[in-house]
């Protein structure tokens, strides 16, 4: 296999093309890693997605079976190389790609991440940059066999059309980072364009913000299957500010059962009940409360990702170096990722089915002011039901005890006080 970084030496530029780089002014600072944004889009409250990136890099960089291999990275979409400099800074990267559409940016990119050598006295470059289609630039890593152990493609809007791509130049076992921004398909307000880029005809349900998340990932389960691979999330994440979703996928090899992550959510909107259903039982799919002919309170969106949303090992693992690092108990822009970590972990529970209920909603079912959140978990579990808080609804609690529970807990808890 040919080598990502001896490849890159490749990747040049003419002579007398661009004039010299002056020295970045470093206006901007993550987690203790100076760089100059200029004229790229820049959101400071995008900074916990990279440290949640960095810090699974990380943890990835030291599981590999061959310590000794080089650990490579590809930012498909780099915008300022912000996220390339932490990989290298940060995650322990020996070589970046850096590439960005805008062949404008090439002076900020290079100004960044001239912080390190571009080709130090081993020989070995650090890092290259190229101003390419992100479709293009992983195609040819990959007709070039040149595989990458992890690819970040931070894209705006749906980022589907890049995700087989990205596999293709992906290792075996190597991480993903999917991002995208197609909030309206993710509410249910472009049902055909969610089916065009991600398989998944999507309607509105209380939980779109989840179902933002699970729609990016079955595009990726789906993707992945057909290229005789699948998929399993390490982290999933939601950003207010945008909206954003994010999900780190590491890539395993064979199709495992094919299905069993991958399959319909329905929600009840007379009872307010969710339930998954699978592929084998598609023309079943009804509410036990609601006539079955009342097609009109049954909303059903799918196929997409019905599984975790999170491998609690690898948060747990992820936690624990925040922690080392000393970037567990700081905020970052209203974020501390003790608490994130600490939620993401909570959610992973197993017995806990997709989406989430608001407790605007229990409170107005049970006609009886919003019980306090932490109070209404803890009866939960106390009656022997998984309950927790969601990253992704603030106000909201996942648990697999049923709506019609939930209402008679919340009615026991305004009579206890």
């Amino acid at each position: 296999m040919a080598s990502a970084s001896a490849a890159a030496q490749a990747v040049s530029f003419p002579p007398g093309r661009r004039a010299p780089l002056p020295p970045p002014r470093c206006t901007h600072s993550e987690r203790g890693v100076s760089f100059d944004p200029g004229s790229a889009f820049y959101r400071s409250d995008s900074a916990p997605g990279r440290d949640l990136a960095v810090l699974a890099a990380t943890l990835h960089r030291r599981r590999r079976p061959d310590p000794s291999a080089p650990f490579l990275c590809l930012d498909a979409m780099c915008g300022s190389g912000v996220r390339a400099l932490r990989y290298l800074a940060q995650a322990g990267a020996d070589f970046v790609w850096a590439n960005d559409a805008s062949d404008a940016l090439h002076p900020v990119i290079v100004g960044n991440l001239s912080r390190f050598e571009p080709v130090p006295p081993d020989g070995q470059r650090r890092w290259v940059v190229s101003h390419l289609d992100a479709t293009r630039l992983l195609a040819e890593r990959y007709l070039r066999r040149e595989y990458f152990d992890v690819i970040d493609v931070d894209s705006f809007g749906s980022e589907a059309e890049y995700i087989r791509a990205a596999f293709l130049a992906l290792k075996i076992g190597g991480l993903m980072y999917l991002t995208s921004t197609d909030w309206r398909s993710a509410r249910g307000y472009g049902g055909k364009c969610s089916l065009s880029s991600y398989g998944a005809y999507v309607r509105p349900v209380p939980y779109p913000n989840e179902i933002g998340l699970r729609m990016l990932l079955g595009g990726a389960a789906r993707e992945a299957a057909m290229l005789g691979f699948h998929i399993k999330p390490v982290f999933s994440y939601y950003a207010y500010h945008g909206p954003i979703f994010r999900a780190m996928v590491q890539l395993c090899h064979g199709k495992e059962d094919g299905i069993s992550n991958y399959g319909f959510i329905c929600h009840c909107k007379s009872c307010g009940q969710s339930q998954t259903f699978g592929f084998d039982e598609l023309g079943q799919i009804s509410c036990r409360c609601a006539d079955r002919t009342d097609a009109t309170s049954i909303t059903v969106v799918g196929p997409l990702w019905t599984g975790p949303l999170h491998d609690r090992s690898s948060i747990t693992e992820m936690l624990s170096l925040a922690v080392e690092w000393g970037w567990a108990h700081t905020s970052v822009n209203g974020v501390t990722l003790e608490k994130l970590l600490g939620t993401m972990i909570e959610e992973s529970d197993p017995r806990l089915p997709p989406g989430y209920i608001r407790l605007d909603e229990i409170a107005s079912r049970a006609k009886v002011n919003s019980p306090p959140l932490g109070t209404l978990i803890h009866s939960l579990q106390k009656e022997g039901y998984a309950a927790c808080r969601s990253h992704i609804g603030a106000n909201a609690v996942k648990t697999n005890c049923p709506i019609s529970s939930c209402i008679v807990v919340a009615r026991e808890i305004r009579n206890l006080r």
